[in-house]
């Protein structure tokens, strides 16, 4: 079982930079890929970045490319989502979870707000 915290969602200005956390509970958490996801208000929730178990390996959707960093801390059994050059249309609820997706791991998310 693995349960799933995420913080450091805020409310910034297009252009600006946040930096999302993911903690993780669980011994087993270096044996899972990671990925980030996103809802925006009245769309569904999609996918944004993911992460091999390693670190290794990493892939975004087009729209993050050369923005978004997708990272963990095994040791901190955590994940990362460093946002830069923030837009309006990256305002959403954010949440991570494992890929393949596990639908009990959702957690509460966090609410990223880019003002334009």
């Amino acid at each position: 079982q693995v349960q799933l915290v995420e913080s450091g969602g805020g409310l910034v200005q297009a252009g600006g930079s946040l930096r999302l956390s993911c903690a993780a509970s669980g011994r087993t958490f270096s044996s899972y890929a990671m990925g980030w996801f996103r809802q925006a208000p009245g769309k569904e929730r999609e996918f944004v970045a993911a992460i091999s178990w390693s670190g290794a390996g990493t892939h975004y959707i087009d729209s993050v490319k050369g923005r978004f960093t997708i990272s963990r801390d095994n040791a901190k059994n955590t994940v990362y989502l460093q946002m830069n050059s923030l837009k309006a249309e990256d305002t959403a609820v954010y949440y991570c979870n494992t890929v393949p997706v596990v639908a009990g791991y959702w957690g509460q998310g966090t609410q990223v707000t880019v003002s334009s």
